[in-house]
């Protein structure tokens, strides 16, 4: 019988199947749900585009503002669209995502496979990525997420496996791909130096300035021109949404709480209440297991720490937490559950074969164990989907995949097509769908392509009804010729506004009750014909 471990020689013809089979699933079940494309990322597609055009790297050609927290995905795309001729760029990034979720597949499985040294345990976790929501669903929707990810995991390979130098590389490319790659990051790092301590003094035997040397060489362009371009390679919108949105004390620790005690959304099948003790089983399984890896390669111990790092982190600086900023942490922490649940059959199957070895072998139980835990995880994940979604393309999808908001925004954007004029103006709360569709000038109410927004936040909190309002002396002294607003964002303060009012008319209310609103308005200046 062939081992189950990494210490069988060589790669077999059945283990080559394996893997071509997960990644061509995984490839599939992101082409599957067709677009499903969310907000934001019609904003990087609207840079690339701009990039192509010829406009420069911006928003609204012209303005040298930053509003993009991924300036690699934005030149992957740019990149391809240059290439194959295509300016579709919804349909461009479904293909950089699948390719880069089908590799992210296959390296959590060689990661997996290396550091469990269980075949088994590394294929349950590949297949549980490559059906997981929280890659799919941002796969279909144009963001970063899958590119990040598979950066993330490529990066924590080339640690493990004794590469410094592509582990340099790889930082500079996924820092380009998001910001808080940087939690990961610096684990990493700091297992690259080597300290010692020497008659009771802490010093550092080690320094790793070559590989730091080639991380800056990669940044250093970007660095340059985003220092040049915008004042900062940094972007606008993370400072913006921080000021412009309300986010309530703790806000982060719940949701970081809910989506850390659900990796496998079993809530669905056992209610709320496992909200509390999936948080803590599931972190004590991925703990577990992370502990028996490093027993083996030190070298992982990044990996474990890496996502109770980014659940501190995160609920510490308690940001307004977009859901495509709970995927990162996830492979890792698929990995060490996993392996969690399988030291722990493991033990129980020692126990066992003790009292009767005549009947049952070592490895008998922990592989029923770990094959139960995995269907049973793997069939919860499935539950999350739904064969026919609501609104969009009638295929197979996450059910969090959800875009009704900006099927609406679409529409309103028709509308206001249909009245203005060139040189027009547009304002929105939520620019993505807007900015794309109608490729107006746009006013930003938030503040990530209009810095000048940033001086009226925050606002006056009587205002507030969810975690956004737009203050009515924003959008006075914007003076835009369209405004396009979902109605709660404004019922207590702009659209009660006497100056607003007078300046503004209603061409067109869109049905909806998103977020509590009563529907979606389209103004007009009130001189605009």
């Amino acid at each position: 019988m062939a081992s189950t471990t990494n210490e069988s020689p060589g790669i077999t013809a059945a283990e080559r199947i394996l893997i071509a089979t997960l990644l061509l699933l995984a490839l599939i079940v992101r082409f599957i749900p067709g677009p499903r494309i969310i907000d934001d990322a019609y904003i990087t597609f609207r840079y690339a585009r701009n990039l192509i055009a010829g406009n420069g790297f911006v928003y609204n050609p012209g303005e040298r503002v930053l509003g993009t927290t991924t300036p690699l995905y934005t030149l992957v795309l740019a990149g391809l669209s240059l290439v194959t001729g295509s300016r579709d760029f919804p349909a461009l990034a479904l293909v950089v995502n699948a390719l880069a979720g089908t590799a992210s597949v296959g390296l959590l499985y060689v990661l997996g496979k290396r550091l469990a040294r269980h075949r088994g345990l590394a294929v349950a976790t590949a297949l549980l990525w490559a059906v997981a929501p929280y890659s799919v669903t941002f796969a279909v929707g144009g963001m970063e997420t899958d590119l990040t990810v598979a950066l993330l995991l490529a990066a924590a390979y080339a640690h493990v496996a004794g590469c410094p130098r592509a582990l340099a590389a790889l930082s500079a490319l996924t820092l380009l791909a998001r910001p808080d790659t940087a939690i990961l990051l610096v684990l990493l790092w700091l297992d690259q130096f080597k300290f010692e301590i020497r008659n009771s003094r802490f010093e550092i035997q080690r320094i790793p300035w070559r590989e730091g040397l080639i991380t800056l060489m990669i940044l250093a362009p970007w660095l340059i021109f985003g220092t040049l371009t915008f004042g900062s390679p940094l972007p606008a919108s993370i400072a913006a949404k921080s000021a412009a949105y309300r986010i309530s004390p703790g806000a982060d620790l719940v949701r970081l709480i809910q989506h850390y005690s659900t990796p496998f959304f079993a809530d669905a099948l056992l209610g709320a209440p496992w909200r509390l003790i999936g948080f803590v089983v599931y972190l004590l399984l991925c703990g577990l297991g992370g502990l028996r890896v490093v027993r083996r390669d030190r070298r992982a111990w990044p990996l474990l720490v890496y996502p109770y790092l980014y659940l501190v982190t995160f609920a510490a600086a308690n940001p307004l937490l977009f859901r495509w900023y709970l995927s990162p942490p996830l492979p890792f922490y698929f990995l060490f559950i996993l392996t969690g649940v399988w030291t722990l059959a493991r033990d129980l199957g020692r126990s066992l074969s003790n009292l009767k070895p005549e009947t049952l072998k070592l490895e008998t139980v922990p592989l029923i164990i770990l094959a139960l835990f995995a269907a049973a995880a793997l069939a919860l994940t499935l539950n999350a989907w739904t064969l026919h979604p609501d609104h969009g393309p009638d295929r197979p999808a996450p059910e969090m995949a959800w875009f009704k908001l900006e099927l609406l925004y679409a529409q309103a954007a028709d509308v206001v097509l249909s009245h203005a004029a060139p040189g027009d103006t547009l304002c929105a709360g939520d620019i993505g769908t807007l900015g794309y569709v109608t490729d107006m000038p746009i006013l930003d109410t938030v503040g990530l392509v209009t810095p000048q927004a940033t001086r009226y936040y925050p606002a006056d909190p009587g205002i507030y009804i969810i975690n956004y309002a737009i203050p009515a002396d924003l959008v006075l002294a914007l003076d835009p010729d369209y405004i396009v607003i979902l109605e709660v964002y404004g019922r207590r303060g702009l659209l009660t506004d006497p100056r607003f009012q007078a300046r503004y008319r209603l061409l067109e209310k869109i049905e909806t009750d998103i977020y509590g609103s009563d529907g979606m308005l389209i103004f007009a200046r009130s001189t605009t014909t």
